[in-house]
C-alpha cells in the first residue's frame, strides 16, 4: 500500500513569502512549517529551553554550521515554535554598526533593531512592542475597573505589579517609563506615547532630552543594553509572556569583519557575561541564541575560542564522537541534512508552488529525482551538506516551469536524451523507505 505526502494548504501571502524568500538564498519569516524537514534532535533540545525559561529559568544556544547549513532557517523555526509557546522574541543580526559592545552606540543600536523586529504571536512580524505594553496596561486597567477602581488606583496597581524590575539596575526608571505611559494612554496623549515607545526601543540620544519629554534620569546607552534585555524579559513575565527570546545572527561579523582584537575582546567579554548570567541562574525567562558559522566559533586566533573563557564553556563533550552527540551543551552543530531529508525539502518546495495540491504539481516525481542527480554532478557529492545552493537553483527551475509549462526541464538537467526514469510515488525518496519519509513529513511542533 502505497503513501503519499499530505501538504497542508497554504495561503498565498505565504506562499509567495516563501517562494520569494528561497529564491534570494534568505529564510522566510512566515509559513516555514510548510518546508520544514528533520532537525528533530536540534528542535527537541530547544523546546526544552523554552520548558526551562517559561519556569523561570534561562538557556544560551550557539547554532553553529557552514555557511548555507541551515542556521538561519533554524533560528526562524525556533522564533516561531517560541511565539506558540507564549514568549516574546527579539531578533536582530549583528553588523559593524551594531553589536553588542561599542563605544559609539553600536550596542545601543543592536538593542534598538532588536526592540524594532520584536514579535509576539498577534504580531509575528515585529514591531510589536507598542501592542504588547499597551495590551498589558488594558488589561490591568480592566481588572481594577471591574472591581470598582477608578485610574488612580489603576496607577497604584501598575506600581505595585512593576515593583518587581526596581529589584535590577536601571529598574525604576524602567517602571517610571511605563507609568508614565499609562498616564498618557488614559489622556489620549499619543505623543508621549511614543516618547515613551522612543525610550523603550533606546532612541534617545541623550539623557537631556529624555528627561525633558518623560521626566527620568536615564537612557538605555551601549553599556547598559544587556541590563535593560534582562528589565524587559522580566516584564514581559509581567505582562503575562512565558518569557523572552533573544536571536542574535551572524556572529561571524564579530569574529572575521572587526579589525580590532580589542573590540572583538569586548565583545567576547559581553557573550561571556550573557553565557554566565543564564549557566549561573542570575537571569530568568530568557533564551539567548547566537548564529555562528564553524569558523566564528573555532578559530583560535579571531572566533569566540580565542577567548579563553569562552574556549572552555564551550568545548564540546570528548565523549560525543562520531554519531553520538550531545545536546545539552551551549553548542549546537546543525548536521547536515542527508539526501532523503533534501527529497523530502524539495517535494515540500514543489508542494509550495502547488498551493498544497498535489494535482497542480509542475514538475514530477521523477523531475525530483533528475534534479538531485542534477546537483550531485554539478554541485559535488556534498550538494544536500548546505541546501541553501540546491534549495535556490530548484526554485529558479520551477519558476521557469511555471512561468512557461512547456519548458523542457529534461532539457535543463542534462536529461534530454537519456531513458525516462520510472514514475516514482510522492513517498519515494532516493535511498529512503515510506516509513522514514512519513516520519520526517509528519513530524510536528
Amino acid at each position: 500500500m502505497t503513501t503519499t505526502l499530505a501538504a497542508p494548504r497554504l495561503k498565498d501571502r505565504e506562499r509567495t513569502a516563501i517562494l520569494q524568500s528561497l529564491r534570494a538564498g534568505v529564510v522566510p519569516r512566515i509559513g516555514l512549517h510548510h518546508i520544514q524537514v528533520g532537525r528533530k534532535a536540534e528542535v527537541a533540545a530547544l523546546l526544552r529551553d523554552l520548558d526551562q525559561a517559561k519556569e523561570g529559568g534561562a538557556a544560551v544556544r550557539f547554532i553553529t554550521g557552514r555557511y548555507g547549513a541551515g542556521k538561519s532557517f533554524f533560528l526562524n523555526l525556533v522564533s516561531t515554535v517560541a511565539l506558540e509557546k507564549g514568549f516574546l522574541v527579539a531578533r536582530a543580526d549583528v553588523t559593524l554598526d551594531r553589536r553588542l559592545h561599542g563605544a559609539g552606540g553600536q550596542a545601543r543600536a543592536l538593542f534598538t533593531e532588536l526592540m524594532r523586529n520584536l514579535a509576539s504571536k498577534a504580531r509575528p512580524d515585529g514591531n510589536a512592542l507598542g501592542g504588547v505594553v499597551e495590551r498589558w496596561i488594558s488589561s490591568v486597567v480592566q481588572e481594577v475597573t471591574a472591581a470598582g477602581g477608578d485610574d488612580a488606583r489603576v496607577e497604584s496597581e501598575i506600581t505595585t505589579r512593576l515593583r518587581p524590575l526596581q529589584d535590577l539596575v536601571s529598574g525604576f526608571d524602567f517602571a517610571a517609563v511605563l507609568a508614565r505611559y499609562f498616564r498618557a494612554y488614559q489622556a489620549g496623549d499619543s505623543v508621549t506615547q511614543q516618547n515613551a515607545t522612543r525610550w523603550l526601543r533606546a532612541e534617545y540620544g541623550t539623557k537631556t532630552e529624555a528627561r525633558t519629554d518623560l521626566g527620568v534620569r536615564s537612557i538605555i546607552d551601549d553599556a547598559s543594553v544587556y541590563d535593560y534585555l534582562k528589565l524587559f524579559a522580566k516584564f514581559a513575565r509581567i505582562a503575562g509572556y512565558s518569557g523572552l527570546v533573544v536571536c542574535i545572527d551572524e556572529l561571524a561579523v564579530l569574529s572575521h569583519r572587526l579589525p580590532s582584537a580589542r573590540a572583538r575582546s569586548v565583545n567576547y567579554e559581553q557573550i561571556l557575561r550573557i553565557l554566565n548570567d543564564a549557566l549561573q541562574g542570575n537571569v530568568e525567562g530568557t533564551v539567548f541564541l547566537f548564529g555562528a558559522t564553524d569558523e566564528a566559533l573555532e578559530d583560535r586566533r579571531r572566533g569566540l575560542y580565542s577567548y579563553e573563557a569562552l574556549a572552555s564553556r564551550l568545548a564540546p563533550n570528548e565523549f560525543a564522537k562520531g554519531d553520538v552527540r550531545d545536546l545539552s551543551g551551549p553548542v549546537i552543530r546543525l548536521q547536515s541534512l542527508t539526501p532523503e531529508d533534501l527529497y523530502v525539502l524539495l517535494h515540500r518546495i514543489r508542494d509550495v508552488f502547488a498551493y498544497g495540491d498535489p494535482a497542480k504539481h509542475l514538475l514530477p516525481d521523477d523531475g525530483l529525482k533528475l534534479y538531485i542527480d542534477y546537483c550531485a554532478r554539478t554541485l559535488g557529492d556534498g550538494y544536500f551538506k548546505t541546501p541553501r545552493d540546491t534549495v535556490t537553483r530548484f526554485v529558479g527551475l520551477m519558476n521557469l516551469i511555471e512561468q512557461d509549462p512547456s519548458h523542457d526541464w529534461r532539457a535543463s538537467l542534462g536529461h534530454v536524451n537519456q531513458v525516462q526514469v520510472a514514475p516514482a510515488t510522492s513517498a519515494e525518496a532516493p535511498g529512503a523507505t515510506v516509513e522514514e519519509e512519513d516520519d520526517l513529513v509528519s513530524f510536528k511542533l
